[in-house]
């Protein structure tokens, strides 16, 4: 095994992303020292059985001290007052990332409690799963998945270089991007996915005409998709629609402009419009397959992609 990046990691939140780091932190031997934080005792406890880390605290200064490389994976409504946290214990040179999936509000509500002698690198690893918590991380989450890091104008290149290489080392393909870009991207390929996935959900348990039984007995792929989305973490999504309201907006407002469209061909029965959209949607899912994102099995390749230990 090659010599560790980093002679300490500190994992500040431990749910699935920071859950999965660990185990490929661990396997791959990216660091000398592995410290993990959690304000939860419940959650702190799971960890240290499940011996995910070195060093455990429930005080996240704590943990960072000394830390070369810090990892902040919580709902992106709390990184201001994590980052608050850990500020005055930060090592100088330490570079001090996150995984969240907005990035404007997570630079703004971060980077003014932070030190000038650290390097802020935020991140955003695309990977997950429905599941959450200590228990549903898995190393491989960040295999063949992309991970974009946003950094500020004047980001030390070594710093960068050094955090890069580690995200290769998960497993993943980097990508550079400017926060409010990455921010409208994501609004498009995930948030309003999501949001889209909740409200049908949503609207299927309050039918009355349709009974919840059915509803779960009569289930086609289609709406079972939709509920593998909707059963995400509920903090993470309400945190994200909040903090990248602006872009969300703008993508429902398209999105809302589109189902009109979409409503009055079906109302007028325009078999012609619909074919037209249909075909080139349908090209959309062909390029994913192609991009290595996803394989062309039933399922959208969930089983054979997922971890071999979960169902």
């Amino acid at each position: 095994m090659s010599e560790p990046l980093f002679d300490k990691v500190a994992l500040v939140g431990i749910g699935l992303i920071g859950s999965s780091l660990a185990r490929v932190i661990r396997r791959e031997g990216l660091a000398g020292e592995l410290a993990i934080s959690s304000r939860s005792k419940k959650t702190l406890d799971r960890v240290r059985v499940l011996e995910l880390g070195d060093r455990y605290a429930a005080d996240a200064a704590e943990a960072v001290r000394d830390a070369d490389l810090v990892i902040v994976s919580v709902p992106v409504g709390a990184s201001g007052a994590v980052a608050e946290a850990i500020a005055p214990a930060l090592k100088p040179g330490a570079i001090v990332t996150d995984v969240g999936s907005t990035k404007a509000s997570v630079i703004a509500q971060m980077q003014p409690h932070l030190p000038d002698t650290v390097h802020f690198i935020p991140g955003h690893p695309i990977a997950g799963t429905e599941d959450s918590g200590p228990d549903a991380g898995f190393a491989e989450l960040f295999e063949g998945r992309w991970c974009i890091l946003t950094p500020p104008e004047g980001t030390d290149a070594e710093a960068l270089a050094r955090l890069t290489t580690f995200w290769e080392r998960c497993g993943a393909m980097v990508d550079r991007m400017d926060p409010g870009h990455h921010d409208m991207v994501l609004a498009i390929v995930s948030h309003l996915p999501h949001i889209i996935a909740y409200n049908i959900v949503g609207t299927a348990d309050d039918l009355e005409a349709v009974t919840k039984s059915e509803v779960i007995k009569y289930s086609a792929s289609g709406f079972r998709d939709f509920t593998r989305l909707a059963a995400s973490d509920p903090t993470m999504w309400r945190d994200v629609c909040l903090h990248n309201s602006e872009a969300i907006l703008e993508m429902l407002a398209r999105f809302s402009e589109d189902l009109s469209a979409l409503q009055r061909a079906i109302r007028w029965g325009d078999g012609e419009k619909l074919f037209e959209m249909f075909t080139r949607t349908r090209a959309i899912r062909r390029s994913i397959i192609e991009a290595g994102q996803d394989i062309d099995v039933p399922d959208f390749g969930r089983h054979a992609l997922a971890h071999p230990e979960k169902p």
